[in-house]
């Protein structure tokens, strides 16, 4: 028989796997808002003649700008107040990959005469399956938005009106009769992805999307104006949001912590350099480890059971004993040695912690993950992953980075040698 505790843990493990998922859905939401905001800066750009070959150093670099015109431009047509805002948004973008350096020499974006691109003007975008079920979604609402008789109209399900909505039979004919798919099937698949994208959703978000007289939505008003400020203030009111939690949550009400007994043999609990100390974790997906949600193929999450593992386990005091700067890490004769660790992720993510900004380094590894199985360990400093230089990223940033690409992970890191 299910006693009180029991049904108490089972209902906090519900709640984490909805912080996670609700982060998941936050997460894809930023990113596309990005990338759209992105896309109407760089056509923006390239009407006022700002992109163009440039010459520098004997060298011809093709379709770039420069910093310094471009945050000009920025001030002069009112998108932001002042120079220190535009390079916190131009930077915004490069952790977003949407533009960069033209030779990948300065991941910081810097105000200053040097020559930066917009990914898709050199063939460089990173075309992951996300991005391309995104752009894929992006196509097709611009093409029913703009159709004489177009499906997107406002229609009723059980009594409730839904502007600019469609039957998700119905979206399946035009994909059919428009060459977009070569069979239902096909576009059932499709449908299926879109939703999962969050780039469609059932009008009274109850269903996943079936060949049927259901009604659906386009998430996202692919079209709407883009104020370039929006991005800053949604990367700030996620930090308000994650220090609010953290703020609010009651010690004696937290139902993951590290105790002050050394864990059994067996458990999943992170391991820091210091088990001894009280852990206090939030319980908001997005302030803790890099887990990595995994969900069934019609897109609803696995068995709850498995969200225990989901948990965040932080310890909030540094593992480091000083401060390391980029600088430090990089000189020649440092007493660091460069690693390079692939992770294979499993249901439950990848199992470790990252913390600090420019540079961030490893503060906590469970012992039974894939983290450790690979070798990542405390102390560590993230160089790169997946090939992009991450040396001067914050550690939200890094770790959105890790949870929204693949599951393998190849991670380049500075280990001490004492």
């Amino acid at each position: 028989m299910e006693t009180s505790a029991q049904k108490h843990r089972l209902d906090r493990t519900s709640m984490e796997l909805l912080g996670n998922i609700q982060s998941a859905m936050m997460t894809r939401h930023q990113k596309a808002e990005v990338m759209i905001a992105g896309e109407q800066l760089r056509l923006r750009v390239h009407d006022s003649k700002l992109i163009k070959d440039r010459r520098h150093h004997l060298r011809t670099y093709p379709n770039c700008f420069v910093a310094q015109e471009l945050i000009d431009w920025l001030i002069s047509h009112k998108e932001v107040p002042d120079r220190e805002t535009a390079v916190q948004l131009m930077q915004h973008l490069m952790d977003h990959d949407i533009i960069h350096h033209v030779c990948d020499k300065w991941p910081a974006f810097k105000d200053a005469k040097y020559l930066y691109r917009f990914r898709k003007d050199d063939g460089t975008f990173p075309f992951n399956i996300e991005v391309k079920i995104f752009m894929r979604g992006q196509r097709l609402y611009e093409h029913l938005i703009t159709s004489k008789d177009s499906i997107l109209q406002l229609r009723q399900e059980k009594g409730v009106a839904y502007e600019r909505s469609f039957p998700g039979y119905m979206l399946i004919d035009w994909l059919l009769q428009n060459g977009e798919i070569e069979s239902r099937r096909q576009g059932l698949d499709l449908c299926k992805a879109l939703l999962e994208h969050d780039i469609i959703q059932h009008v009274s978000l109850k269903h996943h999307f079936f060949d049927s007289g259901l009604l659906y939505q386009f998430c996202i008003n692919f079209r709407r104006r883009r104020r370039l400020s929006e991005l800053l203030h949604e990367t700030e009111s996620e930090e308000v949001e994650c220090t609010t939690h953290q703020n609010q949550e009651d010690p004696a009400d937290i139902p993951f912590t590290l105790d002050k007994t050394p864990p059994p043999e067996g458990s999943s609990n992170f391991l820091s350099v210091q088990p001894a100390l009280d852990l206090k974790v939030p319980t908001n997906g997005r302030c803790g480890s890099l887990t990595h949600q995994q969900h069934s193929s019609c897109g609803y999450p696995l068995n709850a059971s498995l969200t225990a593992a989901l948990a965040v386990r932080c310890n909030p005091t540094s593992v480091l004993k000083r401060h390391v700067t980029c600088e430090e890490l990089l000189s020649p004769g440092a007493p660091y040695v460069k690693r390079v660790l692939t992770i294979l992720g499993d249901a439950l993510g990848w199992g470790f912690v990252v913390r600090g900004k420019s540079p961030c380094y490893v503060q906590a590894v469970d012992p039974g993950s894939p983290a450790a199985a690979a070798g990542i360990k405390v102390r560590q400093f993230v160089c790169r992953v997946n090939g992009r230089s991450v040396l001067h990223l914050d550690y939200r940033t890094l770790s959105k980075l890790v949870m929204t690409g693949p599951r393998v992970v190849t991670l380049e890191v500075m280990e001490p040698l004492d």
